[in-house]
């Protein structure tokens, strides 16, 4: 379907076809979904307990890493798959039947808003109970399970993702049943090639009955699984070690405190742009199951079969860097947040700010005074602590650091874009008041 009925805003087009496509396309798409799942195979296949960890530079290493990949029934597992499956579930069951507030998502094309359940954290505080119930039952044997099978669940949540996806995908083509409104389209997800619709996503807000399937799998499969595969691995370095070293410590607390922190703030993924702007594709997907527990557990589970002893001195400076990074991040989207919600409030009534022909106010003191991403700089120097946490033996375990970087000057270039389209002249003005992107004074 091309086009809907107007949405009743202007008269406007709901559906209108896609002419601007991401990550060029067709092309892009299918570079991104075939690299990044290459990326998995080789960040496994070449860092564990028996090949060591170093990025594979000879034909051989990548004959072998090629070979452990053509063996799939040493990872592709219906034990795992069940058990993925049974997870994915239990956070279904618990978005439903744990009390909490519901809140309001944003104005969508149509005029409508639709309704989202705040209870991720208490969700995440019922799991944590559970699994202390867990241990109670079978002591460290679940644990380790989870990390001796790490990719057996890294396929479990690939497959997964993959069929969710292609569910969604092939779902939004559903006729409205008599009276509904049309199924409302990603504005980048309808360009009518299905590999690129499938990747980006075609369904705005695909939902089965109350459940919201892009909003319950940003925060929750994914990030809680996170928070499971870096306990695991401490605990399996625990089992053989008989005691958790501080790079252990310096990467899984802030990492977990991380999540914890996303899901303490579970209402404000709503105004960012998976929510509002983006489809529920393979991309999303794939990145909310898969990309995010696996490839962000890596340098805990690097730790769990090479242990990394730092001095006190390199101790305390990893930790305040990861604090005071953190802070700043925290700090900053919480400024911004509170001057959402009221100008007038007394934390944020002082600050500066010039107002645009739209109607909006953007920041021009505070935080957001300093540099117009400055939450950005902070989100990637936390990231790059937990990193050096485990230390300079392997470039391999710093891909979390590099990966974030590209993400983030993508996400700030397409921001970037969106608002000098938004704003025009007056975005222009913002960044003469507010000349840095990201590092006060330098860039």
């Amino acid at each position: 379907m091309d086009k809907s009925k107007p949405s009743g805003s202007g008269g406007a087009v709901l559906n209108p076809r896609t002419t601007h496509r991401e990550f060029m396309g067709f092309p892009g798409s299918v570079a991104v979904m075939t690299i990044t799942t290459i990326v998995l195979y080789v960040w496994y296949f070449s860092c564990n307990e028996t090949a060591g960890c170093q990025l594979p530079v000879t034909q051989s290493q990548w004959s072998a890493i090629a070979a452990h990949a053509a063996d799939y029934r040493s990872y592709v597992s219906l034990e795992a798959l069940a058990i993925y499956t049974m997870w994915w579930s239990w956070l279904v069951v618990l978005y439903f039947v744990i009390p909490g507030r519901t809140v309001q998502g944003v104005v969508l094309r149509n005029g409508q808003r639709l309704d989202y359940p705040i209870n991720g954290l208490s969700s995440f505080l019922v799991t944590l109970c559970t699994a202390g119930l867990v241990y109670g039952k079978f002591g460290f044997v679940p644990f380790l399970w989870v990390a001796d099978h790490f990719f057996q669940l890294a396929a479990a949540s690939y497959m997964f993702s993959t069929a969710q996806a292609l569910f969604v995908y092939l779902r939004s083509f559903r006729r409205p049943s008599h009276g509904a409104q049309p199924v409302m389209l990603a504005l980048a997800g309808n360009s009518g090639n299905p590999v690129y619709d499938f990747f980006i996503g075609r369904e705005l807000n695909p939902r089965i009955g109350a459940l919201d399937l892009k909003y319950f799998n940003e925060l929750r499969p994914g990030i809680m699984g996170w928070v499971v595969l870096n306990v695991s691995f401490a605990i399996k370095q625990y089992h053989t070690l008989g005691y958790v070293s501080n790079s252990m410590w310096l990467a899984v607390v802030p990492q977990i405190g991380y999540c914890i922190d996303t899901l303490l703030f579970e209402s404000k993924v709503l105004t960012t742009m998976d929510i509002t702007t983006d489809g529920f594709g393979w991309m999303l997907s794939f990145g909310d199951l898969t990309w995010v527990p696996v490839m962000y557990s890596l340098q805990a589970r690097y730790l769990a079969f090479h242990p990394v002893h730092h001095s006190t001195v390199a101790t305390a400076l990893i930790a305040v860097m990861g604090v005071a990074s953190f802070l700043v991040f925290r700090l900053s989207n919480s400024e911004k947040n509170a001057f959402r919600t009221n100008p007038n409030g007394p934390s944020v009534s002082h600050l500066r700010f010039i107002k645009t022909e739209s109607g909006s106010k953007l920041l021009v003191s505070g935080w957001w005074g300093l540099a117009r991403h400055i939450n950005y700089t902070g989100d990637w120097m936390f990231g790059l602590a937990q990193c050096l946490a485990t230390g300079f033996d392997t470039p391999m375990t710093y891909f979390f650091s590099a990966y974030f970087l590209v993400l983030l000057l993508h996400r700030n270039y397409r921001d970037e874009c969106k608002c000098r389209e938004k704003y025009k002249k007056d975005w222009d003005r913002y960044c003469e008041i507010v000349p840095c992107m990201f590092i006060p004074y330098v860039i």
